[in-house]
């Protein structure tokens, strides 16, 4: 009995030394219930969702208001979040007609394996063909994602350091938070062949991202231009934020949740203070609703009558699900309990479509790009993935 007292001691201290913390977590059986009817609900709401689609049509939103759908083709950045969704509840419910959409819509979109003008290679495959992989080991899946990454990394400058974000001017190297999220692909990747380059991109790309985009309240910039020849940074501003020195809701929260992974893949202490630092500066921010689902800015300047982004809530939460488990006992608490809100209020009929409505989208009221007038205020499929997740996550307490 000594000796197995000691190997528990041992043990503790090297998970201890590895971020883990030996926190635990009790999740709400009321909540868990309501996860149950929630991923119920989404089965059907998306089986209805893919009835609205055309063979090669890819939802981006939907339009109360007009009762429209929005669509896209494979190339757009959100195209794998519709199958990712898929391949997530069918994981959960076992509905084999969200499989064979799933399916359909992966053969659809393969061909952007080969696609270099994107740096959202990550959303688009690996939240598609990399769910797909992990339910259903293939080689023809892993041989997709081995072509994305190195699709990825052929926007890599040795010289700025990061990923290409936007293609643009040839003066500007245009650089967003977002990229934080395309990430884990290349971790893949690394694990998947053994080439050490994936792995150094992915961690070049992170500090810099840590050295330029985040201010000294670690609230984040979205746009960082290099320049291409010499890797100086020229400006630092928004595109979908309030104002060059606001912090845009979801921007900050792409970081959160991409510092969490970076600090999962890597063991690097660095990426959890950069997480930890970054969930304090949003769950402590006096503009934090109590519902804590953010304003689309969090210096938006008609606060408290500016709209809600759920998809930033949802982000959030996924995030801080997993974040909670590296943590200290104190700030993993405050993070479980963050998230568990969140998903209280997501299911809630303010966020939550009622069954039958909102074109098969399980979220309402996101914010895609106020400045540019789109997608305001509608569902979003980006949003409808993390919340699959979060719950998913959430509901995995309860295994444990």
């Amino acid at each position: 009995m000594k000796l197995k007292s000691l190997l528990l001691i041992v043990l503790a201290v090297i998970l201890y030394q590895h971020g883990i913390a030996q926190n635990t977590f009790n999740p709400q059986k009321a909540l868990l219930t309501t996860i149950q009817k929630n991923l119920a609900d989404a089965d059907a709401q998306y089986k209805r969702m893919a009835g609205l689609l055309a063979p090669d049509q890819f939802p981006k939103a939907f339009h109360p208001k007009e009762g429209k759908m929005e669509t896209s083709n494979s190339s757009w950045w959100c195209s794998g979040f519709y199958p990712g969704t898929l391949l997530k509840l069918y994981e959960q419910t076992h509905d084999k007609a969200l499989l064979t959409e799933a399916n359909r819509k992966l053969a659809v979109l393969a061909k952007e394996q080969y696609n270099t003008h994107t740096h959202d290679l990550g959303f688009m495959m690996y939240c598609s063909f990399g769910n797909a992989n992990r339910l259903n080991p293939k080689s023809e899946y892993k041989q997709i994602l081995l072509n994305s990454a190195k699709s990825l990394s052929t926007r890599f400058s040795p010289i700025t350091g990061s990923i290409r974000s936007w293609d643009s001017k040839p003066t500007d190297f245009l650089v967003i938070i977002d990229n934080m999220m395309n990430l884990e692909l290349l971790f893949w990747a690394n694990k998947e062949t053994g080439d050490p380059n994936y792995y150094k991109i992915a961690v070049t790309h992170a500090n810099n991202t840590i050295k330029n985009h985040y201010r000294p309240d670690y609230s984040s910039y979205h746009v960082v231009n290099y320049d291409p020849k010499t890797g100086a940074v020229k400006e630092k501003k928004t595109a979908q934020g309030y104002s060059n020195e606001s912090a845009w809701a979801r921007g900050q929260v792409w970081g959160l949740y991409g510092f969490t992974v970076m600090y999962r893949q890597t063991q690097d202490k660095r990426y959890l203070n950069q997480a930890n630092n970054i969930a304090k500066f949003i769950l402590k921010h006096p503009h934090l609703p109590q519902d804590k689902i953010p304003y689309w800015d969090f210096n938006a300047p008609n606060i408290p009558r500016a709209l809600r982004d759920a998809s930033s809530g949802a982000i959030m939460a996924s995030a801080l699900l997993e974040l909670c488990r590296y943590t200290s006992k104190t700030d993993g608490q405050f993070y479980f309990n963050t998230a568990q809100t969140i998903l209280q209020s997501l299911s809630s009929p303010r966020y939550k479509s009622a069954p039958g409505t909102n074109g098969g989208f399980l979220l309402q009221h996101s914010v895609g790009n106020f400045p540019a007038g789109t997608e305001i205020d509608v569902p979003l499929t980006y949003a409808d993935y993390y919340f699959v997740e979060a719950m998913t996550r959430y509901k995995a307490f309860a295994t444990k």
